[in-house]
């Protein structure tokens, strides 16, 4: 589903790990709040709800480069929205099979940071649409190799860049704030905001319905909501409510 200008994408976040649906506590392994069986059954659960498209991260791909190859296409087959994808896409090659599979967005983190040339080859390829730069925030500077590595540079810097570059949109992560349940920091989404004309989708603390009003307000094209929607501090119905840009 395309991005449109007069509303926030909703999207409920569905993490693989070890076969399961977790939450973690700023990505580290071994932090599981949640885990629960039968992701693909969790994804039908989010659209059976309202949820126009689902955020799938294949968490094992990004810890330990195993990819969960067979759950994502279970996911694919048990729901009928379209998916925005990432974690551990390593090579051109599985992220040409995991487009060949139809998912609507493929998130591209390390690899298209380290090897800017990927996200032009791809773009060409499958159009800048379906591909996604993550930009994960810590300190205010990107982490990569699952949040584990840190570059000299900030989101801003990079994100006009990878227009540049082909990327079609921007996952931005606030890896300061990620999975405590605590609230975002509005002013580093604003920001990023300004100074890049594609669309973004914030993720990253959000925690109440409030949260979510004051980044239908940034004017972000996308949310990813995760460990709230799982501990019942944000109702997805509630939620889907602000979905329509607040003029």
């Amino acid at each position: 589903m395309s991005f449109k200008k007069d509303e926030m994408l909703i999207m409920p976040a569905v993490d693989i790990k070890n076969g399961k649906c977790v939450q973690l506590v700023q990505g580290e392994p071994g932090s599981e709040m949640v885990e629960l069986e039968n992701p693909e059954l969790v994804a039908k659960h989010w659209e059976d709800l309202g949820a126009r498209n689902i955020h799938i991260i294949d968490l094992d791909g990004t810890i330990n480069g195993i990819a969960s190859f067979d759950i994502i296409k279970k996911i694919l087959k048990e729901i009928s929205v379209p998916i925005q994808l990432g974690g551990g896409i390593r090579s051109l090659d599985y992220a040409r099979q995991l487009l060949d599979l139809d998912i609507e967005r493929l998130i591209i983190g390390t690899m298209g940071i380290q090897h800017p040339e990927t996200i032009t080859e791809l773009s060409e390829e499958y159009g800048s649409e379906r591909i996604m730069i993550s930009l994960d925030s810590k300190d205010n500077k990107v982490v990569i190799k699952g949040w584990q590595e840190k570059i000299d540079k900030s989101p801003i810097e990079l994100s006009s860049e990878f227009k540049e570059h082909g990327a079609g949109s921007i996952l931005f992560t606030n890896v300061d704030v990620e999975g405590l349940l605590g609230g975002f920091y509005t002013n580093p989404v604003v920001e990023l905001k300004k100074s890049v004309d594609i669309p973004i989708v914030y993720s990253g603390g959000i925690t109440t319905i409030d949260d979510i009003k004051k980044l239908n307000e940034s004017r972000v094209e996308g949310i990813v909501i995760g460990s709230a929607l799982y501990k019942n501090k944000i109702d997805l119905t509630e939620a889907l409510k602000y979905q329509k840009r607040v003029i």
